[in-house]
């Protein structure tokens, strides 16, 4: 019987599988609810547990001091031992994203990765420097919850520093534009709402005109340059696509023509 060839393992293809996760949880409230196990136990020494914000130490005090719940029903136990592991999985998880950004925060102090291989509990180099990747796969993952899970790999780690620097320069390359082109497009998409008394105007086209009025008057940050520029397009669509409809012009007035022909000759395609 012939056999199958397993398909080559590559240390960059996405998870497919997202891994289960605890994630981020209110983990003062749950330090609270254990604290609130622990008076209802009339645990003697309970004014000694750390205030909530403190999970760590309210952990350590929760595990001496659990014998003080033997007096509580079993289901309140229960309740108290679950809200720890929850807890000490929490803190697991965090442990991974806090410590790749002290890494990160090393390297731009120009740390060596010789330097950081004790501190990483490694022994050589080239172990921290991929022990480190593989905590920043947690840190990405944090920072992006939404986006495909990273596989905690070098190679993969990197492929994901590559695309997001590619779309950082790519973000900074389309404000760069929004820019140069900010002086021009103002006066236009000024124009355009001060005429538009002379303008049949539908929902949609009313709708963008709203947004344009809205980020018009502050309009300084590169974010709102750019929503700026796709308002002005968006209107200028909206606007084009009711006078193919209506088969006949939108513009009431002179001026308005002129202003609507001016946003569709500057508005980006």
């Amino acid at each position: 019987m012939p056999r199958h060839s397993r398909k080559p393992f590559s240390p960059t293809n996405p998870l497919v599988r997202k891994p289960v996760r605890i994630g981020k949880i209110t983990a003062a409230a749950a330090v609270a609810e254990l604290r609130q196990l622990h008076e209802a136990a009339e645990d003697p020494y309970v004014e000694r547990m750390p205030a909530p914000d403190e999970v760590y130490s309210s952990l350590l005090y929760a595990e001496r001091h659990a014998e003080a719940l033997r007096v509580l029903p079993l289901e309140r136990r229960k309740a108290a031992a679950l809200i720890r592991i929850r807890l000490w999985e929490y803190l697991r998880e965090r442990a991974d994203v806090h410590q790749a950004r002290a890494v990160a925060d090393a390297r731009v102090m120009r740390t060596e990765w010789a330097e950081l291989a004790p501190a990483l509990a490694v022994k050589a180099p080239s172990a921290a420097y991929n022990k480190a990747k593989r905590l920043l796969a947690a840190a990405l993952a944090d920072a992006s919850p939404d986006a495909p899970p990273v596989r905690r790999t070098p190679e993969a780690v990197v492929e994901v520093e590559r695309r997001i620097t590619r779309q950082r320069e790519a973000d900074e390359r389309a404000a760069e534009a929004a820019r140069k082109q900010h002086h021009l497009l103002v006066p236009v998409a000024q124009r355009l709402l001060e005429n538009r008394p002379g303008l049949v105007l539908d929902e949609d086209a009313e709708y963008w005109l709203d947004e344009l009025a809205e980020v018009l008057p502050n309009c300084s940050t590169p974010t709102q340059m750019l929503g700026l520029a796709r308002y002005l397009s968006a209107a200028v669509r909206a606007l084009t696509k009711l006078e193919r409809n209506r088969a006949q012009p939108v513009a009431r007035t002179d001026e308005a023509r002129l202003a609507l022909s001016a946003a569709a000759d500057i508005a980006p395609h």
